[in-house]
Parts: structure tokens; C-alpha cells; sequence
């Protein structure tokens, strides 16, 4: 037992450190999928047939495929194929990035498709363009109706971050097993790293539920409060 929690305590420092990494690789990818997945959201449900099509095979490709095998196709596949040389973090970053963008288009164009189509109308009786509407009334709305939704597709991000290590990415899961293959103390190691992931879980959800608070409109929500 003493063992153990020598072997944590010295590990912490460097455990803590992959968890700084692990919350940029997260908020990356967030980034980028919030991003793609407006622009994806506003094609499925303003953009042309072919607009729609292609969103829609996007979306069937990434949310069909498994998470670890777009981490392999695209880090020793098609980014070579490319020519393109990214670090672990990077790569990781950009293919979870795209992963979750499938997954937050249908969310953004779920609250699109909840907004009475007479906003839209009535942006266009005010002289408002097609795009100026969508820019100025239909997307604040979305992005306020759309974080518990968002709130949750964080949690599933986070939790992919894990596969990062089998690339070499040092997030918090590779520098645990770096210590635990050393010091052959795996059960306080890994229970060590479950503790850092439920840390980062919980504030995020935390600051997004307090987000979600703080721009609530009373009347206004998918609550109905």
C-alpha cells in the first residue's frame, strides 16, 4: 500500500502534465467539429440536393467508422498519402476533430430544423439576406439550444482522447502506461488515471452547464423554463 502511493505520488506531476495535453487535444478537436459541423448543419438543411449528399456521406463515414481505425487510416495512411507530417497530438487532434463535427452537425441541425421558419422569414421582410439571416438569428439561437447536447458529445471526445496513445500522443492514458510498465504498480496507476479523466469530465460539463445558464432565455429552451 505504501508502495503504491509512493509510486503516485511520484507519478503525479507527470500524470498531471498529460492531462493538460489530453484537455488540448479535447478542446481542439471541439473546435474544430463545432466549426465543420455549423458549416455541415447549414448545408443538410439549407444547402442544395448535392450539398445535402455530400454532407450526408461525410457524416455516414465518420459516425460508421470506428474511432481507432480513422486514428490508423489517417495517421499512417492518408496524411502520408498526402505528404503531410503532423505530430501525434496534431494528428489526433485533427481526426477526432472530424469525428465529432459528424456528430455535432446533427446536432446543430436538429436545432436549426427547431426554429420556426417564420424568423427566417420575417430576417428577409427586414431586408436581411439569406446569409445575414442565418448569421445574425438562426445561429445564436442554435448554439444556445444546442449546448447539452454539446455538453454531452464533450464527454465522448474526452473519453476517445484515450486511444491517442496508441499513436504515441502523451495524454494522460500513455503516460500512465509509460509509469505502470515501469513500476508494475498498473491497479493505483490506472485508478489514478480514471480519477484525472473524471476531474476533466466533470468541469467541463460543469462549465458548460453553467454556460447554458448564463444564456438562458426563461421560456426559451428545450426545457421549457
Amino acid at each position: 500500500m505504501l508502495e503504491s502511493l509512493i509510486v503516485i505520488k511520484d507519478a503525479l506531476p507527470f500524470l498531471i502534465r498529460g492531462s493538460l495535453t489530453t484537455g488540448a487535444i479535447v478542446l481542439g478537436a471541439m473546435f474544430i467539429g463545432l466549426v465543420l459541423g455549423l458549416t455541415m448543419a447549414c448545408g443538410m438543411v439549407y444547402g442544395r440536393k448535392w450539398v445535402r449528399r455530400v454532407v450526408g456521406f461525410y457524416v455516414w463515414f465518420f459516425q460508421g467508422v470506428p474511432v481507432l481505425v480513422l486514428l490508423f487510416l489517417f495517421y499512417f495512411g492518408l496524411f502520408n498519402f498526402m505528404g503531410l507530417t503532423f505530430p501525434a497530438v496534431v494528428a489526433v487532434t485533427l481526426v477526432l476533430g472530424m469525428t465529432t463535427a459528424a456528430y455535432q452537425a446533427n446536432i446543430f441541425r436538429g436545432a436549426m430544423l427547431s426554429i420556426p421558419s417564420g424568423q427566417f422569414k420575417a430576417a428577409n421582410a427586414l431586408g436581411m439576406s439569406n446569409v445575414q439571416a442565418i448569421v445574425y438569428i438562426v445561429l445564436p439561437q442554435v448554439l444556445r439550444i444546442s449546448i447539452p447536447a454539446w455538453s454531452n458529445e464533450f464527454s465522448i471526445i474526452l473519453k476517445d482522447s484515450a486511444l491517442a496513445f496508441v499513436i504515441g500522443a502523451p495524454e494522460i492514458m500513455a503516460r500512465t502506461q509509460f509509469v505502470a510498465s515501469r513500476t508494475y504498480q498498473h491497479l493505483p496507476l490506472y485508478i489514478t488515471a480514471g480519477l484525472l479523466y473524471f476531474v476533466l469530465t466533470w468541469s467541463g460539463v460543469k462549465g458548460l452547464r453553467a454556460l447554458e445558464n448564463k444564456v438562458r432565455i426563461p421560456g426559451y429552451s428545450h426545457q421549457g423554463n
